[in-house]
């Protein structure tokens, strides 16, 4: 076959689907379009997914007669000046679009308006393209002082095929919405409406400049828990700025749909970024869950290179370690910040957990007879003996795992300093040790509240920190085993344990190769004391197996790392004495990221009293 030219719009739609995907695609570069013009507020209206009808109203400083006609040419755009010897630098975008594609793609498959009244001046124009067809500009009305409208309808009726690939209304609505969203979480000085099928569905005010102003925008999005368990990222390394909320591990989520990632001011999807995240957070939580995050990153545009892609939704950096290095670290260093804290919601399901429902159980609801009209309080019902008490409740006689003095001055878990004077542990934001619950649950009292700790989830996270700490200062402390002990495995679980002999001596488990199927342990970590290493050994062949071809060699250990911690905790069941129970709460305290397990699990609950009155109905 002879090489053809193709005709101009045959060109134009091709060019068309590569960046116009979808109606989300096409209201993304309008979008785009009214932030590069300097708009402080935005309005969207789409119907029917945005294949019927799209409209973008914008307060920018709009275009004159003569740029409208030059705005819907291909490669025609005011986001790139060439310098004094006509060359146009493609190493130094500081707008979102720059490439001139949008409009005349739209206006390729679409039956497109702008209407458009300049900022300096001047009545208002429009220009209509039809499947590639541009009609002449026109004088006509606009409802603004300046700013721009841009109307789509019928998207690709041009390509009728097109539209056998897009989904449901409701499908295209909800990508329309996700985008707004993202725009909004990037731009918080600007003022967002986003109206679908009628019905007004986001309605963003613009919101001060800064963190604060950021995060209010946030909340609005992605609701109040996200504001009340996120921690402020900031910090910068070699002219890059990261910045941005990142979420508590404890509010972690089932997928990763709650991360934002943005390199000035674009929202991106990069496997760097998301890898980084996942890295930052890999010794937080469990495999199957995933941080919230909301990140920007300010880059010199030398360094970012975002003329990857036609949609403008991938970047690639002159120094990717640099980024991932900075992100990891930041992340890293405000979850240490956080300490010992554990998300709100945590707290709230505990609470919804506490609540009476009707009709739970299979039998009888325990109804005593009405009080009188002094209130529970004052109702005499309860006199009797302690038998017939016990009866009715089941339990109420057994013997109680208290720990607190009856006597004040002979609680023992006060803290006297070296001047004699006396602290109360109520004080410490864990409060004082009360009660040991079926050998697993701590009940703390606080000054305003009540904590249950899981013993052994926090007990693992401690080890795991102290074990860490001394893997970083390459001084992990072993101990020889009396007797060495041989552990049989098959043959290529022994090989991947064999493998790694050299990171798990930095763990303090000296191993090494005992014949086809078998490995030999000399010494141990000490932190794990008497431990059962057969069971540990599988369990770390388990580890290496899993995760041995996807986890980076710092990730790997930590996984292991975490499985040692975790045969090393003291173990559900353990009966603690108070003063124990109390030490364990002040190591807590004193320990980052004590208020997770390495799996994400939260390892305490706190109730305020204001809330424990609430449930009970005292106020």
């Amino acid at each position: 076959m002879p090489i053809r030219r193709l005709p101009p719009e045959t060109v134009n739609r091709i060019a068309a689907g590569e960046v116009v995907e979808r109606p989300a695609s096409a209201i993304k570069e309008l979008v785009e379009n009214a932030l590069d013009a300097g708009a402080t507020r935005i309005e969207v209206q789409a119907d029917g997914g945005g294949l019927t009808r799209i409209l973008i109203a914008d307060d920018g400083h709009g275009m004159a007669p003569d740029q409208l006609a030059l705005a819907v040419e291909r490669h025609a755009t005011s986001k790139l000046e060439p310098d004094d010897a006509g060359d146009v630098d493609l190493l130094r975008i500081s707008t979102l679009g720059f490439r001139g594609e949008a409009l005349p793609s739209i206006g390729s498959v679409a039956r497109l308006t702008i209407t458009s009244r300049p900022r300096d001046g001047g009545e208002a124009h429009q220009i209509t393209v039809e499947g590639g067809d541009q009609r002449p500009v026109a004088p006509a009305g606009f409802p603004g002082p300046h700013g721009a409208r841009v109307e789509v309808r019928d998207l690709f009726y041009a390509t009728p095929a097109r539209l056998k690939f897009m989904k449901s209304e409701r499908a295209e609505a909800m990508a329309i919405s996700e985008e707004i969203k993202r725009q909004a979480m990037a731009h918080e000085t600007v003022a967002f409406t986003l109206d679908l099928d009628g019905k007004t569905t986001l309605r963003l005010p613009a919101e001060h400049p800064g963190d604060q102003g950021r995060l209010k925008r946030l909340a609005a999005l992605l609701g109040r828990d996200f504001e009340a368990n996120a921690l402020l990222i900031d910090q910068a390394r070699d002219g890059v700025r990261l910045s941005g909320y990142a979420g508590l591990p404890t509010y972690s989520r089932g997928n990763a749909g709650h991360q934002y990632l943005f390199v000035n001011g674009r929202p991106v999807k990069d496997r760097l970024l998301q890898g980084a995240l996942r890295g930052a957070y890999a010794d937080f939580l469990a495999r199957d869950r995933h941080p919230a995050a909301v990140l920007f990153l300010e880059v010199d545009p030398l360094y970012v290179d975002v003329n990857v892609h036609p949609a403008k939704a991938e970047v690639r950096f002159r120094d990717p370690q640099m980024v991932r290095g900075l992100i990891v670290g930041a992340l890293r260093h405000a979850l240490a910040a956080a300490g010992h804290r554990a998300s709100t919601t945590v707290a709230a399901g505990a609470l919804a957990g506490f609540r009476p429902h009707a009709g739970v159980g299979s039998g009888p609801a325990f109804s005593p007879s009405s009080p009188s009209a002094q209130g529970w309080s004052g109702w005499q019902g309860w006199a009797g003996s302690a038998t017939a008490a016990a009866q009715l409740i089941p339990g109420l006689n057994e013997r109680s795992a208290r720990v607190e003095s009856p006597d004040p001055a002979g609680d023992q878990s006060l803290i006297h300093d070296e001047s004699g004077t006396v602290f109360d542990p109520l004080d410490y934001p864990l409060g004082a040790a009360r009660a040991q619950l079926h050998g697993t649950y701590i009940v703390a009292q606080t000054r305003d509240g009540l904590v249950v700790v899981d013993q052994h989830a926090a007990h693992e996270r401690l080890v795991y920190e102290r074990m860490k700490a001394q893997m970083a200062a390459g001084s992990v402390t072993r101990q020889a085993l009396l007797t060495p002990e041989v552990v049989e495995l098959d043959p290529a679980e022994a090989e991947r344990v064999s493998a790694r002999v050299d990171e798990l001596a930095q763990l303090g488990l000296i191993v090494e190769p005992f014949g086809a199927g078998a490995v030999l342990v000399r010494e141990t970590p000490a932190l794990l004391g008497d431990t059962d290493v057969q069971g540990l050994i599988r369990d770390i062949a388990d580890d290496l197996a899993e995760h041995g071809a996807a986890l980076a060699l710092s990730e790997r250990l930590g996984e292991v790392c975490g499985t040692m911690a975790c045969h090393g905790s003291v173990r559900a069941g353990r009966v603690l004495s108070a003063p124990e129970m109390n030490a364990l709460l002040r190591q807590m305290e004193a320990t980052p990221h004590s208020g997770q397990c390495n799996h994400g699990r939260p390892t305490y609950v706190e109730l305020k009293l204001a809330d424990l009155e609430k449930l009970f109905g005292r106020r």
